[in-house]
Order: structure tokens, then sequence, then C-alpha cells
């Protein structure tokens, strides 16, 4: 991807959060599942992916404005922004 395509929420990460455990926070307190984990590039918290039953990371984007999320998922670098919906390999 162009760095010009790249828009600057995600321009403005220098290091990445990673994530503390590959569990989805929120579905461990209700006992329910998740397909995959994304984690938060402003605070930092893991959550489930939107294939996932809950949806837990965009809920989270939508209740805190934070833009930004990486995946959690081994072997994957991407980074994804909500709010300008560019996606970036890293």
């Amino acid at each position: 991807m162009e760095n010009d395509q790249i828009c600057e929420h995600i321009k403005d990460i220098k290091a990445l959060k990673l994530p503390k455990e590959l569990i989805c926070e929120e579905c461990i307190k209700t006992n329910s599942t998740w397909v995959h984990l994304r984690t938060c590039q402003t605070c930092g918290m893991t959550l489930c992916c939107d294939d996932s039953p809950n949806t837990h990371m965009t809920k989270h984007y939508h209740a805190t404005q934070h833009p930004v999320v990486s995946s959690a998922m081994p072997g994957e670098r991407w980074l994804w922004c909500y709010k300008d919906e560019v996606f970036a390999d890293y």
C-alpha cells in the first residue's frame, strides 16, 4: 500500500500494542466464543472480530471512538482504521 493511501490514524502509530492474552476480554465475561481477535491500538484491549457472534471490537470502537485495531492472530500483520475504513499491512 502506498504511504499516501494510509490514513493519519494509522500513520500516528509509532509502536504496536500487542495482546496480553489471546482471549476476547468481553466474551470471557459471558462465556461466549470468538472467531478471531483484534487489539485496539489506543487502549490495548483485545476483543473479538466481526465474524464472531458478539462483534465486541466494533462495539468498542462505537463506544470509545478508538479508530485503529491490529490483528491479534499469530502470523497476521495488518491494521484497520474504523473511522477512515483503511486497511494497511505492516
